[in-house]
């Protein structure tokens, strides 16, 4: 399991000093990844048996070993043509990124806003605001099975992992 951390309060404190201090989009888009590394530090401090990784490499290795990851992408994200730096990347699309890369079974993504149930599109989902824009965009040229889960029912998503039940995810559909 490799997981993607959001920006959480970090992420916040960097839209509320661009809208302060009013510098770019691609200098926030920056920070928010900075601020994703910071959050996944904190992960990792409050579960001390998963490690923290930078590269594809490193990750594969961590899980060849059948240890958990918590994903720092500043290494392999930040200055790359093919991410746009902007608002509307986020960690969802990052972790699609990433996903596609490691060749992953899925991705689950924990999100903290209602979900509707059953299957539905990414345009659907990006439009009521669920997942970020350019998700949708990544998921046409990146392809992997994709879903949601509220953070609520997360216990559920992990029991779902080791017995194969239904964990009450939203199926990601890619049109």
């Amino acid at each position: 399991m490799v997981v993607v951390p959001g920006g959480g309060p970090f992420a916040d404190a960097v839209r509320l000093a661009q809208k302060r201090l009013r510098f770019s989009d691609a200098v926030a888009h920056h920070m928010a990844v900075l601020a994703m590394e910071q959050y996944g530090r904190a992960i990792a401090g409050m579960a001390p048996a998963m490690r923290t990784e930078e590269t594809l490499r490193s990750i594969r290795a961590s899980l060849q070993n059948g240890q958990a990851v918590v994903w720092l992408p500043a290494r392999m994200v930040l200055g790359r043509s093919d991410i746009a730096e902007s608002w509307e990347v986020t960690s969802d699309s990052l972790a699609l990124w990433l996903a596609w890369r490691l060749r992953a079974r899925g991705l689950l993504l924990v999100k903290s806003a209602r979900l509707p149930k059953g299957p539905r599109s990414a345009a659907e989902l990006s439009r009521r605001g669920i997942i970020d824009a350019a998700f949708l965009r990544m998921l046409a040229t990146n392809p992997c099975p994709s879903w949601c889960i509220e953070s609520r029912n997360h216990r559920l998503a992990a029991r779902a992992f080791r017995t194969g039940a239904d964990p009450l995810v939203t199926s990601i559909l890619p049109a």
